[in-house]
């Protein structure tokens, strides 16, 4: 007997455990936990984006949002005749009345220039694009010759209430002043009726004009906004020139530049709309609706009043109310108007980044499981369900660690500092859980790879589905090279 108690003809009982196959099921259930926290922090990335844009919110309030530029527009009331069914004591008559209506008359030709000057604001962690633009154009208009065949005759015409409209989607960066004039003479500005295509909100002139030839209309504003800048073509043909020291354009809308070039000092562009594009006649009752506008930057679609239906609601709100301002937004149903957008994006849109990192997550966690694993079936190397769920832990931290950095530091900054921690933490944690300062190395180089390859398919977007396929074949390869000696139904015994 020893000095246990027990004697030595005892033979201890050998510990049976899971063949590999229950193990590799077993790492694999570990895995699928950890989806739990990976969606954790997808989520958080969508509230701190949310409190992101909330904080420019606050930062662009006073000064203006996305702009929308449309018109100039020439308004002219008309009488008409309308028949109206009346039921009278259970008797429908039929009457005609006289009513008042709105042509709208589109300019022959319109050509703009706009200079935008950019500049950043701050709220605490949070940056915002603002940017003044001055912008300037002459247009020309002139009644169709065939002007009855649109349903309306010159003698039916109040040409003394003819009003020169200009649209700006947010009244309130009309901020420098505005000029119109009329061949060469100058027109009163007052504020107010803005074509249905900016919301109904901008400035317009009473216009001394009879129909006969071509006037000619000169105009020039300044205007305050964020995001993106916007116009409405319409017409005859409309030709845009922009040009702004910012770096980083989008050109959305429903057409893109003829010509574009951006440098280092800033961009220009110019477009040419033809009136055959637009599909929209030279004078109409209806005034088009607010448009859709993609800033070209993340893909949301921005607009002062959140939709071409909103626009419309609330310039009918004004017009029940008594408001004539806004009396020609008020009878929009044709359907939105076309718009052209210059957006100033962000170089670097840190919150799209991190969340297409943590959508590699599986990746991470998949990657360093199948090491482990192989450590344990393949080199003996016995790795516990606790240190699978720390590890697990670290590569989900390194996502929470992205997004904090990056709000402070920006995006590259931020990747390097926490992929730097989590690597340096796990490569430590693996020596002690690996037996092994030589196999933890391997762990560390392997991590290394692993954000490094992050990075690149973060910055190659059109090649991240191929070389994540060509990854994941290179690594099953390795697996069944590894463990094609591997007896998985067996269970292994341990001595002890």
């Amino acid at each position: 007997m020893d000095w246990k108690g027990t004697t030595m003809s005892e033979e201890v009982k050998p510990r049976r455990e899971w063949s590999a196959g229950m193990r590799l099921l077993f790492v694999a259930l570990i895995g699928v936990v950890l989806v739990v926290p990976l969606m954790l922090v997808y989520a958080l990335v969508y509230d701190r984006q949310n409190q992101a844009q909330t904080a420019q919110t606050e930062i662009n309030a006073g000064w203006g949002g996305p702009q929308v530029v449309a018109g100039p527009v020439i308004v002219v009331p008309f009488r008409t005749t309308q028949t109206q069914n009346e039921e009278v004591n259970g008797k429908t008559t039929t009457r005609v009345v006289d009513v008042e209506k709105l042509l709208y008359i589109s300019p022959v030709s319109n050509a703009v220039g706009t200079e935008i000057v950019p500049q950043e604001r701050s709220k605490s962690i949070y940056h915002s694009v603002l940017f003044e633009a001055k912008v300037s154009g002459k247009a020309s208009f002139a009644l169709p010759p065939d002007l009855t065949r649109f349903g309306v005759t010159r003698e039916r015409l109040m040409w003394d209430r003819a009003e020169l409209r200009m649209g700006a989607s947010d009244a309130r960066g009309l901020t420098a002043g505005a000029s119109m004039s009329a061949d060469g003479k100058p027109l009163e500005v007052q504020p107010g009726k803005g074509p249905a295509a900016s919301g109904g909100e901008g400035f317009f002139a009473f216009l001394s004009w009879n129909g006969e030839g071509t006037i000619t209309i000169d105009y020039a504003f300044g205007l305050r906004g964020s995001r993106s800048l916007s116009l409405v073509p319409r017409g005859g043909r409309t030709e845009w020139a922009v040009k702004s020291p910012w770096t980083s354009p989008s050109f959305g809308g429903a057409f893109l530049p003829d010509r574009r070039e951006i440098r280092d000092g800033g961009f220009t562009a110019s477009y040419t709309i033809d009136k055959l594009a637009l599909g929209a006649a030279p004078v109409a009752m209806e005034d088009p609706g607010f448009p859709e506008i993609d800033d070209g930057g993340d893909g949301s679609r921005v607009s002062s009043y959140g939709s071409k239906g909103e626009a419309a609601a609330v310039a009918a709100d004004a017009a029940s109310a008594g408001n004539p301002a806004a009396g020609g937004a008020a009878e929009v149903v044709g359907g939105p108007a076309r718009a052209v957008t210059v957006g100033l994006v962000e170089p670097v849109n840190l919150y799209s980044k991190v969340d297409r990192s943590v959508k590699y997550g599986f990746l991470f966690i998949g990657f360093t499981f199948l090491a482990y694993f192989l450590f344990d079936v393949v080199a003996g190397a016995r790795v516990a369900a606790a240190e699978y769920l720390l590890t697990g832990a670290g590569l989900v931290l390194f996502f929470v660690m992205l997004l904090a950095f990056a709000e402070v530091i920006g995006f590259t900054l931020a990747y390097l500092a926490a992929s730097a921690a989590i690597i340096g933490l796990l490569t430590a944690y693996g020596a002690a859980v690996l037996k092994s300062w030589r196999r933890a190395q391997f762990m560390g180089a392997l991590l290394v790879g692993l954000y490094a390859l992050l990075f690149v398919l973060l910055n190659l977007e059109a090649w991240s589905l191929l070389i994540g396929a060509l990854l994941l074949f290179a690594a099953l390869a390795g697996v069944m090279y590894a463990t094609r000696q591997v007896d998985w139904g067996a269970a292994r015994k341990h001595e002890g």
